[in-house]
């Protein structure tokens, strides 16, 4: 097994005020040539919105683009005719595809806190898509949850890519075991609360690992720890 650790002070910062961003990978005005993604992985921002702010209508292309609600409330309007507001819990997909535009805003009276997740699709041009489902946290706890698979069905979102999004939650000590292909796959491990131990290395809240050369890992959570693990291809 190999591993990579990002801990939550080594990000890249983004401050303007109504909107801090945290850059895991290079980003916007982070650039730094050892962090340019992690496999199909290319970006994973930590992003805090103030009330009555976001981000203005603005295009994507031919990437797969996940949004994790951890707190608050955004509206979501986009070229496709989608016009819906998301709460803590929910998780949004963007297919770009062949083209999208849209926006997003804080419309709630407290601070929004989601992940902006970008994985290069599978298949380049497809028909733009939108989807997005609810998870809420009472439902999901001690046990690991896939909210976006490359499998389509009912209880997840679906991805134009091999790749596989799971959220845990665990209120007392547990250890995890997750098992996954290693053929041409790699996980990356997000602590969103708590702390998690794993190859001797304990990660705290908003630390993340790469993690590669393996099929299976032990993630030894300590008591109210809050997790996101990404399963996604290495390389095309």
């Amino acid at each position: 097994m190999k591993t990579s650790i990002t801990r939550s002070d080594e990000r890249g910062r983004k401050d303007i005020g109504w909107l801090k961003s945290n850059f895991t990978f290079s980003f916007s005005s982070y650039a730094n040539p050892e962090r340019n993604g992690f496999g199909l992985l290319r970006v994973f921002n930590d992003d805090f919105v103030q009330p009555g702010n976001g981000f203005g209508i603005h295009p994507h292309t031919n990437m797969e683009i996940i949004s994790v609600m951890l707190a608050g409330s955004m509206n979501h309007k986009d070229t496709l005719g989608y016009t819906e507001v998301v709460h803590q819990d929910w998780v949004q997909i963007m297919s770009a595809g062949t083209g999208m535009r849209h926006e997003e805003h804080n419309v709630g009276d407290d601070e929004v806190n989601f992940l902006q997740i970008w994985i290069e699709p599978k298949l380049q041009n497809i028909a733009p898509r939108y989807q997005r489902r609810q998870f809420p946290e009472a439902k999901r706890k001690n046990q690991l949850t896939t909210i976006v698979s490359n499998e389509e069905g009912q209880a997840h979102c679906w991805i134009n890519q091999n790749a596989k999004l799971s959220l845990g939650y665990y209120e007392e000590p547990q250890t995890v075991d997750y098992r996954f292909n290693p053929l041409n796959k790699a996980l990356f491990l997000f602590v969103i609360s708590g702390s998690i131990t794993l190859a001797g290395q304990t990660l705290q809240a908003r630390d993340s690992m790469g993690i590669w050369e393996t099929d299976h890992v032990s993630l030894e959570c300590a008591t109210d720890t809050r997790f996101l693990l990404i399963e996604a291809p290495i390389n095309h």
